[in-house]
């Protein structure tokens, strides 16, 4: 489960605490997807920008399930987001986001856009409205194949919501520049989480002046110059290293999971 710990990853009280979400993204993953991947994304000019968007986390309760009269009960249990925390999300968004793609878009070599199943339509619409014709731009259509590894693997920077702990933190795996978009929305919980990203050096904010800083300080405004070679990180390692965790507290306990 995320935490707020300075640490990657700890046992506390019986849980694995974590910067980010768990998920399957890894170096050996990565090398697969860049291979199935490749004769799609190779052929496209580089920089690559991959721009994930995501939508509004939502107020959800808790079900309560009793089985038979032996008193089981099962809780799930999903706070309120106004006790968690959430980011706003509207339509102004979706225009700052438009606004600042295309005044990094001279330095792109290709942006790839996708949009989650969270996506307010309304929000879709402006990106496809503001973004959609430009050749340079190509937005998925959520047709399967999912391209989502193939992002992940190829891109050389990425352009974040900030509503996604899922998405950012697959980003953050890759070792490559992560930008957000939407931070200064989020509350309680979400701002911790991007703070602890930002503190990490894992995240930028995406503020649409990359080019320009690049123009004000003599800099070769090549957008993979500026904004990949000039900034890197140790990946994320949040699953392994919660595996790891895990085990080394069973070993303590004398327990070992099975192969």
């Amino acid at each position: 489960m995320p935490s707020l710990s300075d640490s990657a990853s700890k046992v506390s009280f019986g849980q694995v605490l974590t910067v980010g979400a768990l998920h399957q993204v890894d170096s050996a993953s990565l090398r697969s997807a860049a291979n199935a991947w490749h004769d799609e994304f190779a052929p496209l000019p580089k920089p690559l920008l991959v721009v994930n968007i995501g939508g509004p986390t939502r107020p959800l309760g808790f079900i309560v399930c009793q089985k038979g009269n032996v008193g089981i009960w099962l809780v799930i249990f999903l706070q309120f987001y106004t006790l968690i925390g959430y980011c706003r999300y509207g339509t102004d968004l979706a225009k700052q986001l438009s606004t600042s793609l295309h005044n990094v878009l001279t330095s792109c070599g290709s942006v790839r856009i996708s949009f989650s199943r969270r996506t307010p339509e309304k929000v879709s619409n402006i990106i496809l409205k503001e973004l959609g014709t430009d050749p340079k731009i190509y937005i998925w259509n959520g047709e399967e194949p999912n391209p989502h590894m193939g992002h992940l693997a190829w891109a050389d920077a990425f352009v974040v919501t900030a509503d996604s702990v899922s998405m950012l933190s697959e980003a953050c795996s890759t070792g490559k520049p992560v930008y957000v978009v939407g931070a200064e929305r989020c509350t309680w919980k979400f701002m911790e989480f991007h703070k602890k990203l930002r503190e990490r050096g894992l995240v930028r904010p995406f503020t649409g002046l990359e080019d320009e800083y690049g123009k004000t300080f003599e800099k070769v405004s090549d957008f993979l110059i500026m904004m990949s070679e000039s900034w890197s990180y140790p990946p994320l390692n949040d699953t392994a290293e919660a595996a790891s965790r895990v085990h080394k507290a069973l070993a303590e306990r004398g327990w070992r999971l099975r192969p």
